[in-house]
């Protein structure tokens, strides 16, 4: 080894001892006949102290140095002088006797700072630079600490990791895949796949009772924050369970989670069905660490002549607590806010409960004393409370509601990064309704069992069966989803039948798994995990990007490596492929 020691663990028992360290020059101060460098490493950084009377040719050598030099340098530990106590190595420097230059650097685009100069497009650019900075590094720390507590808490329980293939057949449902032509099979491609999920269904029929990979996948996506091209999941799967098995044993994994990487003690997590999550939150993934849950007024607020009311299907509004001193300005600027095309409100009524019991709406045009007593009754407000009013088809302004909850949550400071608030949603629908195709899709995908008593609706009122499924919800971003599977060919059948599968498009794209049903396939249920996702909450990010080494742009390219990128005319050839752009 070229060092004895890393740049973070010197501490005063080491004093005196004679020692080599590694490193990157963090930065250097001269003061008349001393040089003074910090160097780092991934594990901190140390100070070393150059001497014009000890070692005055190794001094001078280190006035030369620049900013990520690689250097390595031998000396004694001493005690510091002018100690820094936030750092563990803050008590001692190493006194230099040698220097050795292991790499001379250019000048760095952008600091190599906590805090740096350089802009988000710079640093993908130069993405192993910024992978030097603490706050990246310290995040695939994090990353890979939640890895190895997944794997210990699974193998503790028996789960065997099985790696399933990457090149897959492409199937219909679900997001575009990435596709890859087959120079061996001219004109056919293989898919990269979306997620594991026909494999790990057939490793249940094989007999693998609990099963489970921290494995990449691949999706061809409009990208947002949370969302990459490729990205891993914690897939796992098990044989002869209940919905009930599965909640409590990767409610344990959150638990362990918590406990062991941030220290936290998850008292419990909450359960709430679909229905209610969005009759109380307009969202399937709510976030529960604030309340200002909705309340329907739709029936008292009818027959009054306001159109806009009287023509709704759905009148709903929450209650912001002490927030009744909103200005006119602020008012406008929540309305702005839910009109903008994202969100696709036409207007917003508001009813401020004033500190002095008297009671002032939007519309008072419309309605009276006694009817706005009787709306602030329903929102159980007290004096001080502004209460936020939309109307319109039931779905479209929960969505939109849920929206301006969200901002209020924000503008008031509810939605800490610190607090943690984790939820099973489930119970949701097995299938919703396509506008634009004029069909149903699987919610979640076509192996989602329905509930059993929910069977025969699939043939009178498809939209009604519930499914069994659930998703882990953490502070209202969707963590974890999964579903008890179809383990019966019939029900397989019948499912693809509702889905718009003709009997031969079935047996095109999902015969394999069909056919193994009829070899004994055990009942079976399982759960995946966006681990990117996860760890991105772990560490307080927005993005999933500064959890990943090396992340993608919003428009999927690698500006690193540039990628992607064209490729040569020889081996379009051999792969007979044209393009047209």
């Amino acid at each position: 080894m070229l060092r004895t020691n890393t740049c973070g663990e010197l501490t005063r028992n080491d004093l005196g001892k004679e020692v080599t360290l590694c490193g990157w020059v963090q930065k250097s101060r001269d003061l008349g006949g001393t040089t003074f460098i910090d160097v780092r490493d991934r594990y901190g950084i140390t100070q070393l102290v150059f001497n014009e009377e000890t070692a005055a040719e190794v001094r001078e050598q280190a006035r030369n140095l620049g900013r990520e030099f690689v250097i390595r340098v031998a000396g004694k530990v001493i005690e510091r002088s002018n100690k820094n106590l936030k750092i563990p190595t803050g008590e001692i420097e190493i006194a230099v006797t040698e220097l050795e230059i292991l790499n001379q650097s250019k000048v760095p685009p952008f600091l190599i700072e906590d805090e740096t100069d350089g802009g988000e497009e710079l640093r993908a650019k130069y993405r192993y630079l910024d992978l030097r900075r603490n706050p990246v590094r310290n995040n695939l720390v994090l990353r890979h600490k939640m890895a190895q507590e997944v794997r210990r808490y699974l193998d503790g329980l028996d789960f065997l990791e099985v790696e399933t293939p990457v090149l897959i057949k492409s199937t219909p449902e679900g997001a575009r895949d990435f596709v890859v032509p087959s120079r061996m099979n001219v004109g056919e491609f293989y898919a990269l796949p979306q997620s594991p999920q026909t494999f790990k269904q057939l490793l249940m029929v094989s007999g693998f009772d609990r099963y489970f990979q921290i494995v990449k996948c691949f999706r061809d996506e409009d990208l947002r924050a949370d969302r990459q091209p490729e990205f891993t999941q914690i897939d796992c799967e098990m044989s002869f369970i209940t919905q009930e098995d599965i909640l409590n044993v990767f409610e344990g994994l959150i638990r362990t989670l918590f406990k062991n990487v941030k220290g936290i003690d998850l008292i419990e997590v909450p359960r709430m069905t679909y229905a209610d999550a969005m009759r109380l939150y307009g969202s399937d993934k709510p976030d529960t660490r604030f309340g200002m849950q909705f309340v329907e007024l739709t029936d008292l607020v009818k027959g009054k002549n306001f159109p806009v009311f009287d023509n709704a299907e759905l009148v709903v509004g929450i209650n912001a607590k002490n927030c009744a001193a909103y200005t006119r300005k602020q008012l406008d600027e929540l309305t702005d806010f839910i009109k903008r095309p994202q969100i696709g409100a036409t207007g917003l009524i508001y009813l401020r409960y004033n500190t002095d019991g008297t009671l002032k709406s939007s519309v008072d045009k419309f309605y009276n004393e006694a009817d706005l007593k009787n709306w602030a009754a329903a929102f159980s407000a007290e004096p001080g409370d502004l209460m936020l009013l939309l109307a319109g088809k039931k779905d479209k302004v929960r969505k939109q509601l849920n929206e301006l909850r969200l901002e209020m949550g924000n503008r008031l400071g509810m939605r800490d990064k610190n607090t943690f608030s984790p939820l099973w949603v489930l119970d949701f629908p097995l299938l919703e309704w396509d506008e634009e195709t004029e069909r149903y899709h699987a919610m979640h995908h076509p192996f989602t069992s329905p509930k059993p008593e929910d069977i025969a609706l699939l043939e009178t009122d498809p939209g009604e069966v519930r499914a069994n499924a659930y998703d882990m919800v953490i502070n209202g971003t969707e963590i974890g989803g999964g579903s008890i599977r179809i383990h019966d060919r019939a029900l397989q059948a019948l499912m693809f039948k509702h889905l718009g599968f003709s009997k031969e498009e079935a047996q095109k794209q999902f015969g394999f798994l069909m056919d193994a049903f009829e070899f004994g396939a055990p009942p079976h249920g399982g759960i995946a995990f966006g681990f990117d996702r996860l760890c991105s909450i772990f560490a307080g990010l927005d993005s999933i990007r500064d959890v990943i080494a090396f992340p993608k742009n919003n428009s999927g390219r690698d500006v690193m490596i540039d990628s992607p990128s064209t490729i040569d005319e020889k081996q379009l050839n051999e792969l007979k492929i044209k393009t047209t752009v």
